[in-house]
């Protein structure tokens, strides 16, 4: 029997994990250059109409539909055939409702991808990328989790998206920018977001969607949501001080994009863990998770040398492993009875699970982006050229500037715009290695 007070919790989830990707886009457009905002915008907000169609069309029943030996749906939904008002198994929502908060999770987890190559790849051969990515990616991995897949069979536990959504995006962006290669420029010109306040906006949004992307998995109005919903503040305002802390360390500033940083790094932290640990274990995952990926994002990126523009690898792919992890050493059934007991709790089964799927997904994303992306390269141009690149993907891909004149600084002779501060920071950094 379909229970409306149920019915209309995941509604309004899949309402607020939907205002997530337009978060998400101002969230990253804040953070490239100027000249850049309305590519970085697009790309989410393009990302969530086509992944949409494509979920409703194919994906769904690739991730739930009847199982086929434990690696992929079968077409018996296609085109949503047969879905209906009908009450979904094992529920109290009709089957269309929990379709509708699936297509948000679809939507939004391509559209992180994008924060690793942001300000360098072509509008056309990412369309084509991401689609494909959906299809022969996100859907698999989908299935293999939460559709009754041989993961699920081997005990995983992701409540809301460690696995399937933060590493398999983190980990393939990091992919796509190493093919990619580093923007023109990178580590010899200042590359500073362009408007802060808009980062914040865009963190806000996220972090208020959140609630709908963990508390609505509990596919209900009850305790569980209640319990997911208090461990993702938890996690995250945790994270968000460790963070801050630790770069006030490290190097001797308290920033705010720090603060909204490590903010996205709990939340990614607790996802697959929010409906299995308790209040207290959320509080010490976030904590870890804000040092755990500020080190990602401030030390090993440098020290490596990759250009993950926008930090999707090391807030979401470093993130997610950790809440992973998280989640096979305090998961507790007291919490979930339908979950497992982790490794603090005296069994070994989860956290051994936890640790095989993580490797899955890496191995996933990783193959699947390399060869999806070969597919594509073979067929079209993927990268912006260095002229491209110092013009600005606003006006080459779109023919649209995110700004006038009047309120920004022009360069000439690129024919691209900058920020006062932009011009200041290069000029600054230009002088310091021609004295070094």
């Amino acid at each position: 029997m379909i229970d409306t007070g149920n019915t209309a919790w995941v509604l309004i989830s899949a309402a607020l994990v939907f205002i997530m990707t337009p978060g998400l886009a101002f969230f990253y457009g804040g953070m490239v250059r100027s000249k850049n905002v309305l590519t970085t915008i697009m790309q989410s907000f393009f990302v969530l109409a086509l992944i949409s169609v494509e979920f409703i069309v194919v994906g769904y029943t690739m991730a739930f539909g009847p199982d086929v030996n434990g690696f992929i749906g079968s077409l018996d939904k296609l085109g949503l055939a047969g879905v209906g008002l009908q009450v979904l198994e094992g529920s109290t929502i009709p089957e269309l409702a929990f379709v509708a908060f699936q297509c948000m999770f679809a939507a939004l987890t391509p559209a992180l991808i994008t924060g690793a190559f942001a300000e360098r790849m072509k509008f056309a051969a990412f369309t084509v990328f991401i689609l494909l990515w959906a299809v022969f990616i996100y859907n698999p991995m989908a299935h293999w989790v939460w559709g009754g897949g041989f993961l699920a069979e081997l005990g995983a536990l992701d409540f809301a998206g460690g696995l399937v959504i933060h590493i398999l995006s983190g980990v393939s962006g990091l992919t796509i920018c190493l093919l990619l290669g580093k923007r023109h420029g990178y580590q010899h010109t200042a590359m500073l977001p362009h408007n802060l306040p808009m980062t914040v906006l865009g963190a806000t949004l996220l972090w208020f969607g959140w609630f709908g992307f963990n508390a609505g998995s509990a596919l209900g109005a009850n305790a569980l949501a209640a319990n997911a919903f208090i461990t993702s503040q938890a996690a995250a305002a945790a994270a968000a001080v460790s963070w801050v802390l630790v770069e006030w360390k490290h190097n001797g500033k308290p920033t705010i994009l720090g603060a909204v940083s490590g903010s996205i790094a709990g939340l990614v932290a607790i996802t697959p863990a929010a409906g299995f640990v308790a209040p207290m274990p959320a509080v010490i995952i976030g904590l870890i998770g804000g040092v755990v990926c500020y080190f990602a994002v401030a030390v090993l990126k440098e020290k490596l040398g990759y250009d993950d523009s926008l930090d999707a690898f090391g807030v979401h792919g470093i993130g997610g492993t950790w809440g992973a992890i998280a989640t096979g050493l305090w998961a507790t059934t007291e919490v979930n009875p339908d979950g497992a007991n982790g490794l603090f709790y005296g069994d070994t089964h989860l956290f051994t699970a936890q640790l095989i799927s993580i490797v899955v997904a890496y191995a996933l994303a990783i193959a699947g982006s390399f060869v999806l992306y070969q597919l594509v390269h073979a067929f079209m141009e993927t990268r912006a050229d260095e002229a491209e690149e110092l013009t600005g993907l606003d006006i080459i891909e779109h023919g649209e500037r995110g700004y006038t004149r009047g309120v920004l600084t022009s360069s000439p002779l690129l024919g691209s715009f900058e920020t006062s501060s932009e011009m200041l920071a290069n000029t600054v950094m230009q002088m310091n290695m021609e004295k070094g």
